[in-house]
């Protein structure tokens, strides 16, 4: 295979200094963690990559594309599955569920569960089953691991109860089998899509709702779900394919008309400045969580920089941005240098349509309301209600409806929130 080497020197030096990075940056937070990542070779697990490239902590490797070059499989980067590893809290003798196969994760859960715990890794393609059943051979796991082949939308009855079930492939929604196939005192970990958003949440059981409550989350991203949990965004392809709009979450507050913002950016844009500030080294995922929950119309923005006509102005060369529809109007984020001496970065908008200043300057206080209350802090509490479940049995938040769940997503109180100025709604 394209880059795959035989030559294995170095190895111990790579692995190590691997180990030390991710102790640094707290994903590995355990001795049995550690444990696992030093007896499991790795790159015994990614033949496609040199040594260099399978030990990168922050790499990943695609394993599979489709025709248009869209990753189908891929092996998480250490960093992500450290995290997830820590995470999930696995105790020796444990019974695991990982849905999303590729053959390295469940040869660390196999270390983290010992001779006396079972490790189940699932996948809808028997390509990827295939390649992890031949890998987890090579490396000396195939009796500790059981490969299945399978839609994981039901996940695995006949291994189940479950006491931790991990997914590692970018999940829309949460079916009903993953819930129920969790032992009581279980944790699932999955990478939930909220609004466009991808999260890696750690749920525990909520046995008073009969759905799950988030106790971690950290902003990841995934190879999307395939099979019947798979999900395709809404598009809205404006001037022949400038600039496209996706909209991820069915929006009930904002009907989107066939040609309602044709033209909209012919109108005068309008500029406003938050004042708001993000650190250059600093994490997104709060902010785009923040107006994700309180604008009703959020989506993302892509320019296609080979139809660029300047009509959409992002700083250097950034192709997409946090944008809200709302009816005609449209508006989309960017940054420039901020005034301060910190080298941070100001959050701005510019906005389009009949009512472009009002959608503005709403999005730019919401932004203000990020930066004063929310920057730094917790991020989001997220809960899991199954389907169908009534609004009043359900706290205040924003609530986005999927195909099996309802997502909660609610924001520590502040004195600004306290006094009426949070701008959360019930649902989508």
């Amino acid at each position: 295979m394209t880059g795959m080497t035989t030559d294995h020197t170095g190895i111990d030096e790579l692995r190590e200094a691997a180990i030390a990075e991710l102790r640094s940056a707290g994903t590995i937070a355990s001795k049995e963690v550690e444990a696992a990542f030093r007896a499991v070779p790795r790159h015994v697990f990614i033949p496609e990559a040199d040594l260099a490239t399978a030990w990168d902590p922050y790499r990943a490797v695609v394993t599979k594309r489709d025709e248009h070059g869209n990753a189908l499989s891929s092996v998480s980067d250490m960093h992500v599955q450290s995290y997830m590893l820590t995470e999930a809290r696995i105790e020796p003798g444990m019974n695991v569920l990982e849905i999303g196969s590729g053959g390295y994760n469940a040869a660390l859960i196999a270390e983290l569960v010992g001779p006396d715990g079972r490790v189940t890794t699932v996948d809808i393609d028997p390509w990827v089953t295939d390649r992890a059943g031949r890998l987890l051979d090579a490396a000396g796991y195939s009796s500790r691991v059981e490969v299945v082949l399978a839609d994981a939308e039901a996940g695995v009855p006949d291994g189940a109860p479950y006491d931790r079930i991990l997914v590692t492939v970018g999940s829309w929604d949460i079916p009903p089998a993953w819930i129920e196939q969790l032992t009581d005192d279980g944790l699932l970990v999955v990478p939930l899509r909220m609004r466009g958003l991808t999260r890696t949440i750690a749920f525990a059981k909520d046995p008073a709702t009969g759905g799950l409550q988030s106790v971690g989350a950290k902003l990841f991203g995934f190879v999307p779900m395939q099979g019947s949990g798979s999900h395709q965004a809404k598009l809205v392809v404006l001037r022949d394919g400038e600039v496209t709009l996706r909209f991820d979450d069915d929006d009930h507050t904002t009907v989107l008309e066939p040609g309602l913002l044709d033209g909209v950016f012919d109108t005068e844009r309008v500029e406003v400045w938050s004042g708001a500030v993000i650190g250059n080294f600093e994490l997104l995922d709060t902010v785009q969580m923040w107006m994700a929950t309180t604008q009703p119309g959020f989506c993302w923005l892509t320019l296609d920089r080979d139809k660029d006509s300047g009509v959409v102005s992002l700083p250097g060369t950034r192709t997409m941005a946090m944008a809200v529809v709302d009816g005609p109007d449209l508006a989309y984020i960017l940054t420039r240098p901020s005034a301060q001496a910190d080298k941070s970065s100001e959050f701005g908008v510019h906005a389009y349509g009949p009512r472009a200043r009002e959608l503005a300057e709403r999005v730019a206080e919401q932004l203000r309301v990020w930066g004063r209350d929310h920057r730094g802090g917790p991020g989001p509490c997220y809960r899991i209600y199954p389907a169908g479940t009534a609004d009043a049995l359900i706290p205040d938040g924003r609530v986005i409806d999927k195909r099996h769940v309802r997502v909660l997503i609610s924001w520590p109180q502040t004195a600004a929130t306290d006094a009426g100025q949070d701008a959360s709604s019930r649902s989508t």
